[in-house]
């Protein structure tokens, strides 16, 4: 997911798209750990994803406390 549509997205919106992310990322380290996973490198990209959405998350929240 690219950082420009994160930014567009509200902040309720990331955060019901945080829990589904973390729901994924889950699901795939089951799969890892059960030796059905395709591609490895899907767990990578969602952890950079969840990364993201808490950074824009957090600076949104200072953004607040500032004003």
């Amino acid at each position: 997911m690219k950082i420009s549509k994160i930014r567009e997205m509200s902040s309720p919106d990331l955060e019901k798209e945080l829990s589904e992310l973390k729901t994924e990322l889950f699901k795939l380290r089951f799969s890892l750990a059960t030796n059905g996973l395709d591609n490895p490198m899907k767990i990578k990209e969602v952890k950079k994803d969840i990364a993201r959405i808490n950074t824009i998350l957090t600076e949104r929240k200072l953004e607040e406390s500032k004003k």
